[in-house]
């Protein structure tokens, strides 16, 4: 106090003030955003540690002596003097590659008792929060230091630095100090960790043992074999471009080639395993040292065409159906003639197999996209609704190719996201698109805090969107490129609030439950509109509050007993009414099924053998030849899963929801739908045990004989729903 006044803030640091102005800047965006909106986004959003910041340390500090002296200082707390010396060096090492530090050390244990005297002081870890800067400063690969001319900066640097600095040569003939950091593209995002690890080493002497860096602790979810197969984005994109110039300079066909646009994800960075290079799948005369063993199946990427316009087009639906299949076929052929590409025809599809992978053609019909330009979709019949089909998907995939430029952290949450979706056997019910438009949704509108860079963040800020969005009163907008207007608001508004006028007759019958408007779709009707229910929804969000909580208690305190970051994408199959079980070798990528699955509550009701009709991997031998002779084996786009999945919903449509992994899941899980038909009182539990439910699922094994490995009972029907 001095001459009456007193500084409330004297125990407020440079750093933590800088963070407080930084927090002031994004609240002031917000309200310039969402005016009055902006209260729920600046007030109502729960900000931690695990959400706020990119990248998350706990370090364990009890025995390093060279960070702090044991005791209590008087006028400055050794904690405090330690916080300051670890900011310090960190901000010198990390540089730009970093926007904030945090660094704060609750030296007193959480639940201290002050009977237990100070024997527990400094017993609890340090912990470091860090906000990434662009993915192209937080993530290079070298950091360039003072020239050597500048002997005292350049001992500085290499004092600092250590071993790690060397003299180096750059491409404009530059000679200076710097730092390398080699490791592969699909590593960029460890970058930071490594150098976090070699300072706290190099002036702490702390072993890696006692640093918990949260950045790589899903990847695991996301690799094959130890590896990221985003590491094949490259050779895919490759391929497609090779494609794209291929088919637009075909001369054999009557109309031009205007376009060609992607529709899968792989091609967009959001698949969560984009295909490698398929030793099958070359051009003839292409050389490629062949492997042993390789996969059955082959899953084909869509690409969709769009050819100069015609006014000699026929008019009837069919007639023209059969129009485009001539049309695919003889690009088909002309491939194959001048490039030696590989085409695979039927009635319904084109596929044509190059540069190691399979590419399924579509034509759009001018003809649907003006339809759809004069706002007739309802009218609009079957043909029509195939080219609205295509055109949603194109304009979603250029869309969402944009905005992987914009955030190239999106892809690896997406990627994660679709991962968590697909666990919890919820592939049935959310499509792709919807997934990738929610994710996006969190990356365009992050308030209150900056948009994720890093992934295991954005998959957190995920997984709570998703289970504290107001999904029955609210729209989500996802405004993709930032140019709606009020027009554009009011109409998506009206067509929500008319997509609500059910639900005070019927809560449960509200569609969509998931309102996602894009500028493509402004009534949520290319993804959503059917599914998912108001009911599985619902399921969803609870699943996402579980694994939120689970995943934020593993950033805080790390994984210790049952609870590990694997549990994230374990789901409790004693939730299902009944659980099916396939051979995992007869999978078309078995190696994709992260935790083999095995049941042990619930009535064993059957046991099946494997087919041997079908294996997943077919011997090529190492040979060319052997490579050549095992072409007619490649299967395109055969998926046994997807065959049993439909064979199930034909046979039992009104008997029970099917839910499913997409990706890699060797379980299916059955529900049983609401009842129609009521029973007599003399029936029993028993009897419902030992009669109807058991002598359907016995069906449904018979229905995947050779691909069921066994069916569990885990609870009969019931006359209420049991949806």
């Amino acid at each position: 106090m001095h001459q009456g006044r007193l500084n409330l803030t004297f125990r407020l640091k440079r750093t933590a003030f800088s963070e407080l102005q930084d927090e002031a800047v994004r609240t002031l965006k917000c309200i310039e955003k969402y005016g009055d909106g902006g209260f729920e986004e600046i007030f109502m959003t729960k900000v931690d540690f695990a959400a706020k910041f990119d990248s998350f340390l706990r370090i364990n500090l009890k025995d390093c002596s060279r960070l702090y002296m044991p005791g209590i200082c008087l006028d400055d707390e050794c904690w405090r003097t330690s916080e300051d010396k670890l900011h310090s060096l960190l901000k010198q090492g990390l540089n730009d590659r970093v926007k904030l530090i945090r660094v704060t050390w609750k030296n007193a244990p959480f639940e201290w008792n002050i009977e237990d005297g100070l024997s527990k002081f400094s017993d609890e870890p340090m912990l470091v929060g860090m906000l990434n800067s662009t993915q192209e400063k937080s993530f290079r690969v070298v950091d360039v230091g003072p020239s050597p001319e500048d002997k005292e900066e350049a001992i500085k640097f290499r004092k600092f630095w250590g071993e790690r600095a060397e003299l180096r040569r750059f491409k404009d003939g530059t000679i200076a100090e710097s730092t390398v950091w080699d490791c592969e593209s699909w590593e960029r995002h460890l970058i930071i960790k490594r150098i976090t690890e070699y300072i706290l080493w190099k002036h702490f002497l702390l072993p890696k043992e006692d640093i918990v860096h949260t950045v790589e602790q899903l990847d695991f979810c996301l690799h094959l074999d130890g590896k990221d197969p985003v590491s094949f984005s490259a050779s895919l994109l490759g391929a497609f471009e090779t494609l794209s110039k291929r088919l637009r300079n075909i001369k054999e066909i009557p109309l031009k080639i205007s376009s060609v646009q992607p529709l899968d994800p792989a091609l967009r960075h959001t698949s969560v395993y984009p295909p490698p290079p398929h030793p099958l799948a070359f051009e003839n005369g292409v050389s490629q040292k062949p492997p042993k063993f390789a996969t059955t199946c082959i899953h084909p990427l869509e690409v969709m065409i769009q050819l100069e316009g015609s006014g000699n087009w026929p008019l009837d639906n069919i007639a023209i159906e059969k129009t485009k299949a001539a049309f695919l076929l003889k690009i088909g052929e002309s491939l194959q003639d001048k490039w030696g590409v590989i085409c695979d025809a039927t009635d319904d599809e084109v596929n044509v197999l190059m540069s190691g992978h399979a590419f399924r053609l579509k034509i759009l019909h001018e003809r649907g996209v003006n339809l759809l330009k004069n706002q007739e979709t309802n009218k609009m019949k079957s043909t029509s609704l195939i080219d609205k089909e295509l055109f949603l998907r194109s304009q979603h995939s250029s869309m969402i190719n944009g905005l992987h430029g914009r955030y190239p952290t999106y892809g690896p949450v997406v990627r994660l996201a679709k991962r968590w979706v697909s666990s919890h056997l919820f592939s049935s019910f959310l499509t792709e698109e919807a997934i990738e438009l929610v994710v996006a949704y969190l990356f365009l509108n992050p308030f209150p805090f900056l948009a994720p860079s890093s992934r295991i963040t954005g998959f957190l800020r995920f997984l709570r969107l998703l289970s504290d969005y107001d999904w029955t009163f609210s729209p989500m907008i996802v405004d993709i490129n930032e140019d709606f207007t009020s027009d554009d608001l009011k109409e998506i508004n009206e067509n929500f609030m008319l997509s609500r006028k059910s639900y005070e007759e019927n809560a449960q019958e509200v569609e969509p439950a998931m309102f996602l408007a894009t500028a493509y779709d402004k009534s949520s009707e290319a993804w959503t509109k059917h599914s998912p229910t108001k009911t599985v929804l619902k399921r969803m969000a609870s699943y996402a509050r579980s694994s939120a909580d689970l995943l934020t208690n593993l950033i805080n305190q790390g994984s210790s007993g049952p609870y590990t970051w694997e549990c994230l994408f374990r789901t409790p199959l004693n939730n299902y009414d009944a659980v099916v079980l396939l051979h995992q070798d007869k999978l078309c990528n078995p190696h994709q099924v992260l935790f083999p699955t095995e049941m042990s509550p619930g009535k064993h009701v059957i046991q099946g053998k494997a087919s041997n009709d079908f294996h997943a991997y077919m011997s090529l031998g190492g040979s060319n030849k052997s490579v050549e002779d095992s072409k007619d084996k490649l299967m395109i786009n055969f998926d046994p899963t997807k065959c049993l999945l439909d064979d199930l919903r034909k046979e039992f449509p009104d008997t029970f929801e099917v839910w499913y992994d997409s990706i890699g899941g060797d379980a299916i899980g059955l529900t049983w739908k609401r009842s129609s038909k009521k029973r007599g009182r003399e029936s029993t539990d028993n009897d419902e045990v030992n009669g109807e439910p058991v002598n359907m699922l016995k069906n449904v094994g018979e229905i995947g004989n050779g691909f069921i490995r066994s069916v569990y009972l885990l609870k009969a029907p019931r006359l209420q729903d049991h949806s």
